[in-house]
């Protein structure tokens, strides 16, 4: 009998283009460089690098399990210490976003 391939958390297309339009944004204002995505079997993790052979500086993380707790979103630091979570995406960004207002001005 086959096995079924082990389920992985994904980021939909909307929550995507959400992280998408905030990393460019980021880019733009020169803070960001590089990402990546890791998709495994709890989490779904969006990472920011500075430079692509550093440790990200921020980490974008979706964990549906935690959806009926504090949240299944949440923005972490370089050092792994959560800066924000929450159950909507774009008020967990906001964190981040805050950043970028402070770069332009």
């Amino acid at each position: 009998m086959a096995q079924r391939p082990a389920e992985q958390v994904a980021f939909h297309r909307t929550e995507l283009s959400i992280i998408l339009s905030l990393y460019g944004r980021m880019v733009a204002a020169g803070e960001w460089r590089d990402y990546g995505i890791s998709l495994l079997r709890e989490v779904a993790v969006f990472s920011v690098f500075r430079r692509t052979a550093e440790m990200p500086l921020y980490r974008i993380e979706k964990r549906p399990k935690l959806r009926t707790k504090q949240g299944e979103y949440a923005v972490l630091g370089p050092n792994g210490q959560v800066l924000k979570r929450g159950h909507e995406l774009k008020s967990v960004l906001r964190v981040l976003e805050r950043k970028l207002i402070r770069v332009v001005e």
